[in-house]
């Protein structure tokens, strides 16, 4: 079996290699009066988050719009996480995050050029209520930048342009979660299992450790 090459980078550098495949795309988005969806996969959301707010960073200093939703902000109401306990693998896979809403309020819209609406939160978290964030609307030619596990999940198919999938392996994954109880890791290997995201991720990063990524073979800058 052929090794896989893995290019390490700087987190820096694998901001802007993930811009430069949206930014690939703008002009088509222009042209079209759509957005570029960009999306951050990974098994921590620490983890996402702070890759996919490099990459906003990185679009507004070349002077791209951008819009930032975090799935962790579409959360079903916590009676519905937690009606099986917190430990339930299935219920962390299929019930923490409410797919339909963000692909309903968020993902859709901005590539249907009558529309272009969008709505940064949907639930607080702390509280387990409602938002109440409106809608706003994007302007032709901006980049959605979206992070979260569980991105690459069928049921968001065809809803990003551009998909940078974080890898982990096993032990790392028990590094970041320890807990005996912890879902979290159960609910990773079922989504490797059933989606197999690195397979239809635009970007592959091996990152095991956040200080030092390294580009998977076929997608090095």
């Amino acid at each position: 079996m052929q090794a896989v090459t893995a290019t390490p980078v700087s987190a820096q550098v694998l901001a802007r290699t993930a811009l430069q495949r949206a930014a690939g795309l703008l002009d088509v988005a222009r042209g079209a009066g759509t957005v570029v969806r960009l999306g951050v996969d990974g098994a921590v959301d620490a983890e996402t988050a702070a890759l996919a707010d490099l990459v906003a960073s990185e679009a507004l200093a070349a002077g791209t719009a951008v819009l930032r939703v975090r799935a962790a902000d579409f959360l079903h109401r916590r009676s519905v996480r937690l009606e099986h306990g917190p430990a339930d693998v299935d219920a962390a896979f299929d019930r923490w995050v409410d797919w339909g809403s963000l692909r309903r309020e968020v993902l859709d819209p901005l590539e249907d050029p009558a529309d272009l609406s969008w709505l940064p939160r949907l639930r607080d978290a702390a509280t387990d209520r409602a938002a109440r964030e409106t809608s706003r609307t994007a302007a032709p030619g901006a980049v959605l930048v979206v992070d979260g596990p569980y991105l690459l999940r069928w049921e968001l198919s065809g809803a990003l342009d551009v998909a940078v999938h974080l890898q982990t392996s096993p032990a790392a994954l028990a590094r970041r979660f320890p807990g005996d109880d912890d879902p979290r890791p159960g609910a990773w290997a079922r989504y490797l299992d059933e989606t197999d995201p690195a397979a239809r991720a635009d970007l592959v990063v091996r990152y095991d450790h956040p200080d030092r990524p390294a580009l998977l073979a076929g997608t090095a800058p």
